[in-house]
């Protein structure tokens, strides 16, 4: 196992640390406090590839390699970058647009991915239902047959991008009695009769990223908007784990590397009983807590990673291993640099206060800590 990154790679990566604190992170804090969509850093992320980074160039993609894909949303965390904008633009790349370019048609693939690849549009993944989170056999969302059409009866709840999305990709059963091989996945583009956004909803975090509930109400949609075969819905949504994994946490990592930096020189500067507080040990300790942090979640993070750039199986212990280590143990750290930086770390001003906030959608989004720590026991 090679965890060395190229010259290149590693260019890459101080390219969009570089252009993220200088085009998108000074607007971060603002679009958080105004819980609003950042369009124009949404605009320069697709103007700079990052949308479509992994894409084959011929779909308007870079054709990188999932390292390098990650690498970039590290240093997009790194930058200062708000997580809701990271959150918005990992499930509309790998939830979304990935799973039509794994799965779909080469219809479905030239006609979606080029503009989601680009940011001309918006992509969501809707799965989670009022009454099914970690229990996807239980979603409740139906789609039937009809002719040359598909009929849509249902809603989905906490979609990320869902109240701007121009592409949903939905799941729905198609046959209830067959538990999660009755699950198929669907296109449903914005402004189809009987597609609605019924609210938005008001989070803790992550507040620039929209976050909706969907609903479809006799939703008729073609037949060959059906992504994939029928039935095969759930282990579609299964295989983004991969990226979900990787790539879709890799921003929070990278908050960390940002939170010491910004710590770090904030330690060294403020003064208490006539020396820098970064002599005393309680504050040393937190710091050194920070890096054990950092370096622990990037060597689970990027073996996933490698893994999937060599054409591996997904290790689900792993990976399972991956996500419960940053979701859970990321809220130590990050409430270890807000009791440094002191009531500035309370103060939305200082970006510490935000990334805490943050912080608390990892042992939920994804897959909850509860279900990592199942799916562990049971696979050991």
């Amino acid at each position: 196992m090679d965890f060395s990154f190229s010259d290149e790679q590693l260019m890459f990566r101080e390219q969009v640390l570089k252009f993220a604190r200088k085009e998108i992170a000074p607007r971060a804090q603002q679009h958080d406090l105004e819980s609003r969509f950042d369009w124009e850093s949404w605009k320069r992320l697709g103007e700079f590839g990052i949308l479509g980074l992994h894409f084959p160039e011929e779909y308007g993609g870079s054709g990188a390699d999932v390292v390098t894909t990650v690498l970039a949303s590290e240093a997009l965390g790194e930058s200062g970058v708000d997580g809701g904008l990271t959150l918005s633009y990992g499930a509309h790349t790998f939830l979304c647009a990935d799973t039509i370019f794994a799965h779909g048609t080469e219809e479905q693939r030239r006609k979606y991915i080029p503009p989601l690849a680009t940011g001309a549009k918006v992509g969501c993944m809707g799965l989670t239902e009022p009454g099914a989170g970690s229990d996807v056999a239980s979603l409740r969302t139906r789609a039937e047959r009809k002719g040359d059409t598909w009929v849509l009866n249902g809603s989905k709840m906490f979609i990320t991008n869902g109240g701007i999305a121009d592409v949903a990709l939905i799941y729905a059963k198609t046959d209830p009695a067959a538990g999660h091989a009755g699950i198929s996945a669907f296109i449903v583009e914005k402004g189809t009769p009987g597609f609605t956004v019924s609210r938005n909803l008001i989070k803790m975090g992550v507040h620039s990223s929209p976050t909706s509930e969907l609903v479809f109400e006799d939703c008729v949609i073609p037949a060959e908007n059906l992504v994939g075969s029928e039935g095969n819905g759930f282990m579609m949504a299964m295989q983004t784990v991969e990226w979900d994994r990787s790539a879709l946490l890799a921003p929070f990592i990278g908050a960390i590397a940002f939170l010491i930096e910004r710590c770090t020189r904030y330690a060294q500067q403020r003064e208490q009983f006539g020396r820098p507080i970064a002599y005393f040990q309680g504050v040393r300790h937190k710091l050194a807590d920070l890096k054990i942090f950092l370096e622990a979640a990037r060597s689970l993070v990027y073996r996933i990673a490698w893994c999937k750039d060599q054409g591996r199986p997904l290790n689900h212990l792993e990976a399972a291993v991956a996500k419960l280590f940053v979701g859970d143990w990321s809220l130590g750290p990050t409430n270890d640099a807000m009791i440094i930086m002191g009531g500035y770390g309370y103060c939305h001003e200082y970006d510490v206060e935000r990334i805490f906030r943050d912080s608390r959608l990892a042992p939920i989004g994804g897959g909850t800590s509860d279900v990592q720590k199942v799916l562990i026991s049971r696979l050991m």
